[in-house]
């Protein structure tokens, strides 16, 4: 079923606290560990504003649950043989329980462990990725939250098509995520039922993502840009072409519409990391195993709009829209 997005707009919070550095820094340092601080490792494939919001709720909500916890922070900063190393070195740094802030970074701690019990948030697709047996029943030690609702693709092509009168939407990818690949592949498949074409430009590190969103120019009416890790991290060079060419850019979480998205059916990633922090609560409380915690979807799907963005591309954005704009 598709989002009623005419009724169901709020205001973007131009927020995001920036929380991993570098790889190896950890929040719990200097501070005396006790027989009862519990031991996180957290493992995040690259630094941008979205998964450092999940981390931010993540964290939040273990404090909120009274646990006095020591965190192992690990950032891969997108280099694939130091998100596995990452992996290695957690499972062999006896932690209680890890975090896993990626598909990425998810996929290389499963593989690493079948026994430590690992949370994760900001996967799209859990299933397909070999995390878990199902969304209802993970089994093994993996559950999570996904950054993925089932509206949230449907009602952005909706709106490219019939509000932004697009005809033909660019996307600008890393085909080695495999989060990535799975959001296209439902892109395109929601794109036909209305006839709205797709041109791919497929990137392998954010250094190229310049050069792929210049390649679609001439070809494309706007550019939708999913949660990919690659292409969310170097964001600003999408909206820099985009807006030098007056093409609206429609995105897949809020950081990026406060980051110069036109707009995104959406939600919080502080939500989902704090939901998946209620679920590592409950697991490190001896209260559930991961085997028998469901993997949670969003909840509270948004529709959000930047009006710089649309006042610099001169367009209009209707009364129906939202009930009241970010600043």
């Amino acid at each position: 079923m598709t989002m009623n997005w005419k009724t169901s707009v709020t205001a973007l919070t131009l927020s995001a606290t920036l929380l991993l550095a570098a790889c190896g820094n950890e929040s719990g340092e200097g501070a005396e560990t006790t027989e009862d601080t519990v031991t996180i490792g957290v493992t995040q494939i690259v630094e941008h504003p979205s998964l450092n919001a999940a981390f931010e709720g993540f964290q939040q909500a273990v404090k909120d649950a009274g646990i006095e916890a020591e965190y192992k922070i690990e950032n891969a900063q997108n280099d694939t043989s130091a998100n596995t190393t990452i992996a290695t070195n957690l499972v062999n740094s006896d932690v209680d329980l890890i975090f896993a802030n990626s598909t990425p970074s998810a996929q290389a701690v499963a593989s690493a462990t079948s026994e430590i019990p690992i949370v994760f948030t900001s996967v799209t697709d859990a299933v397909s990725a070999q995390l878990v047996q199902s969304m209802e029943s993970p089994g093994g030690n993996v559950t999570g939250t996904v950054d993925t609702q089932p509206d949230a693709i449907p009602s952005t092509i909706e709106f490219l098509k019939n509000e932004l009168k697009a005809q033909t939407v660019g996307m600008v990818f890393n085909s080695g995520e495999q989060n990535s690949r799975a959001q296209v592949d439902v892109v395109k498949a929601e794109a036909e039922k209305v006839g709205l074409q797709i041109e791919e430009a497929s990137v392998s590190t954010s250094a190229e993502v310049k050069q792929a969103t210049e390649s679609l120019l001439g070809k494309v009416d706007a550019l939708y840009i999913i949660t990919d890790n690659t292409v969310v991290s170097a964001l600003e060079s999408v909206i820099s072409v985009a807006n030098d060419n007056d093409l609206p850019v429609m995105v897949g979480e809020f950081d990026s519409v406060s980051r110069g998205g036109l707009g995104a059916f959406g939600f919080d990633y502080f939500d989902i990391g704090y939901e998946a922090g209620e679920m590592a609560v409950q697991i490190l409380n001896g209260e559930a195993e991961p085997a028998d915690l469901a993997v949670q979807f969003p909840q509270n799907v948004k529709f959000v709009v930047n009006q710089q963005i649309a006042d610099l591309l001169g367009i209009e954005v209707k009364e129906e829209w939202q009930a009241e704009f970010a600043e």
